[in-house]
């Protein structure tokens, strides 16, 4: 893999600035943002006002643990522009979730809110190695999902040349990327193994490509996942974050030079890390739950968002703001599986050792007789191995999750195919209870 190291004379003065620098732009930046969200957001005027707390109320930073937090079904009970703190005309971008679990939530745009996501963005593809005039293949959904088109507003930012492919019609995926031979590619983790099979389904070894980096995000992956698809592609692989409640993609990203958890843009995003069963703040480097307040967004400020993603803040290493670990899940896809707690990515991780079973994989919960159930459909690498050694590597793959995270499980091993394909963030989980 090539060096992809930026040249910190490339980077933004904020990326590499004292942690007192830092500090002192987020008071500035907060206290405009929490007068902004209780002077132009009804909600926030209420909520603040029934915790007993005023924007005036903040002098230093650690005073943003008086207020109150802000959860997704305040989002959906104020559907659908309750939340914004402009009016109409001073949008230029409304995006949404699916609805597919409720309400769907709404978050809008600014021109100048535009402005800082491509910036935001343009910082993290520059983070990933990429530079202006290099191509971008760009396979995040399209629409309302902030992730296609957010890619694209930071790509354009950066100056990069971008192949708006967005997700599905896995063969021309493959095709584009033989054929337009781009540098970089932004995709979610389990749409790349789909694209990692039709390259062996046409025959193509994916080293021959000319991808260097890979930016996966939207859902949680493992690092041996990650070494999974630099081995295959011969290409760096990192990770962004963001949510479209916070902004949408470009909230945090990894450094190419280091791949040692996500830098925060800490200024326009202030993270904190809380406990999340109490909801109180956590010791400085303890895992909890990431809980994000805007800095400069003016359509639509987030204040304490509880975002149900696990994880904790490191000290900044390539750059000077804070780091987030790697999320390896959520709060609410936390399984509860007679009295343990499991995370898809454990299983993933624990799949990832098997040599003859796919990456591929959905966990399916049942409860017959009172008693919760998990089995775990999986599939073959390749058409070549048989039924026995399928139903070997299942016991095999059961043991080991027995052994790593004491619980049993059935497990299936199908044929290559067996499991479905995402073209988007992967279904891993079939709640069946």
């Amino acid at each position: 893999m090539k060096d992809l190291t930026p040249d910190r004379s490339s980077l933004d003065p904020i990326e590499i600035a004292s942690r007192d620098e830092i500090a002192a732009l987020q008071l500035d930046r907060l206290k405009w943002s929490l007068r902004h969200a209780y002077d132009n957001v009804p909600f926030y005027r209420t909520s603040f006002d029934a915790a007993g707390v005023h924007p005036d109320d903040l002098e230093d930073l650690s005073d943003l643990a008086k207020f109150p937090f802000t959860v997704k079904t305040d989002l959906r009970d104020n559907y659908p522009f309750g939340m914004f703190a402009v009016p109409q005309d001073q949008l230029r971008r409304v995006h949404a979730s699916s609805g597919t679990t409720g309400q769907p939530t709404v978050v809008g745009y600014t021109e100048r809110d535009l402005q800082n996501w491509g910036a935001v963005v343009a910082r993290s593809l520059r983070a990933a190695g990429l530079r202006p005039g290099d191509m971008l293949h760009n396979a995040y959904g399209y629409g309302l999902f902030t992730g296609g088109l957010g890619i694209h507003l930071g790509a354009d930012a950066l100056g990069l040349v971008t192949v708006p492919i967005s997700g599905g019609m896995t063969p021309r995926q493959v095709r584009l990327i033989t054929d337009f031979r781009p540098k970089g590619i932004t995709v979610t983790p389990s749409y790349a193994l789909s694209i990692l099979d039709e390259f062996a389904a046409q025959g193509i070894d994916p080293r021959d490509s000319a991808l260097e980096v890979g930016i996966f995000g939207a859902e949680p992956w493992t690092n041996a996942m990650r070494g999974e698809i630099e081995t295959a592609f011969d290409m760096h692989a990192v990770d962004i974050y963001g949510l479209s409640e916070v902004m949408g993609p470009g909230v945090s990203m990894e450094c190419v030079e280091t791949k040692d958890g996500l830098h925060i843009w800490e200024d326009h995003f202030f993270p904190e890390i809380i406990n999340p069963e109490t909801g109180q703040p956590v010791a400085e480097g303890e895992r909890g739950e990431l809980v994000f307040t805007s800095l400069t967004k003016e359509a639509f400020p987030i204040i304490r968002y509880r975002t149900r993603d696990l994880t904790r803040l490191l000290p900044g290493t390539a750059r000077s703001m804070r780091r987030m670990e790697k999320v390896t899940g959520r709060s609410d896809d936390m399984i509860i599986l007679r009295g343990v707690n499991v995370f898809p990515t454990q299983i993933e991780e624990i799949l990832m050792q098997m040599p003859s079973l796919a990456p591929h994989f959905q966990l399916e919960l049942t409860r017959p007789d009172r008693m919760d159930q998990m089995r775990i459909l999986c599939e073959a690498t390749d058409a070549a191995v048989t039924e026995a050694l399928r139903s070997q590597a299942g016991q095999n793959l059961a043991a080991a999750i027995k052994q790593s995270i004491g619980i049993s499980v059935a497990v299936t091993v199908g044929e290559v195919g067996a499991v479905p394909r995402s073209e988007g963030k992967a279904v891993r989980i079939l709640d069946k209870r």
